[in-house]
């Protein structure tokens, strides 16, 4: 690995940092650089999940005011994520090679679809309901209901299967059942990330192939991008959020079909 290559992944894992405590889409940014570099398919999943733990607990501890006080629900989210993606990481081991890669643009457009529809969604579904009822809606949202825990489990066994969306997809099962604000939903997001791969990274480094050199090379870079992640994660616009997250997945998922 040349020098250039090395400093590609670095700064990748710090874009990747950066991204997954901010708005979650970490993976779109680190996986397709280790794609171009030559990283098998599913060696770059495994090790690119490996290499980005470190972001997940800067990113956690720059997002502990959010979280403070919400004991409960943290831990409900940390259990199902981090339980659920044990499936997700032994099922990417299972299926065939060119069954993950077929997925992978399908998958990003999916999460992407979910963010930028998910106001429209959740004000239909309102309108709805209070005109089935009759009554307003009842009070803010702020625990994990059977619903929303079916979403997190969900989201767990995707993240374990391929982490890049993952983040993206939490913050939309997040949004359509909690009435949080997005500085919340986003710690509570980056929690989630962070079970499902430390969960994944136990698992794989008993049956995963890993390439060592690349995941060091994220781990420096995420480090440090987690945690300035987190402080752009704060102050984020919810329309600027949602921009984002849809160009970039649309930007990556084709430049797979490319």
């Amino acid at each position: 690995m040349t020098l250039l290559e090395q400093l590609a992944i670095v700064l990748a894992g710090l874009g990747a940092g950066i991204a997954t405590s901010s708005i979650g889409v970490a993976s779109l940014v680190s996986f397709p650089v280790l794609i171009a570099l030559g990283v098998p398919p599913i060696a770059a999943s495994s090790s690119n999940t490996v290499g980005l733990v470190p972001a997940g607990v800067t990113g956690t501890l720059g997002y502990r005011r959010e979280l403070a006080g919400r004991r409960r629900l943290v831990w409900s989210v940390v259990a199902l994520s981090g339980l659920f993606a044990i499936a997700g990481a032994l099922l990417l081991l299972q299926l065939p090679s060119d069954v993950f890669e077929s997925l992978v643009p399908w998958l990003i457009l999916f999460a992407c679809l979910l963010v930028g529809t998910q106001p429209r969604i959740s004000a239909y579904l309102k309108r709805r309901k209070e005109a089935a009822t009759g009554e307003a809606a009842a009070g803010d949202r702020t625990e994990m209901t059977p619903a929303l825990a079916a979403g997190t489990a969900a989201c767990g066994v995707y993240g374990g299967y391929f982490g890049a969306g993952q983040g993206v997809m939490m913050v939309a099962v997040l949004a359509f059942g909690l009435d949080l604000s997005l500085a919340v939903i986003s710690a509570l997001r980056t929690l989630a990330v962070f079970a499902s791969n430390v969960v994944a990274t136990v698992i794989f480094l008993f049956i995963a192939p890993l390439q060592w050199d690349v995941i060091g090379l994220l781990a420096v870079g995420s480090i440090v991008g987690g945690w300035i992640g987190a402080q752009i994660g704060r102050h984020l616009p919810a329309g600027v959020f949602r921009a984002l997250v849809v160009v970039a997945g649309v930007v990556v998922a084709v430049s797979y079909w490319i």
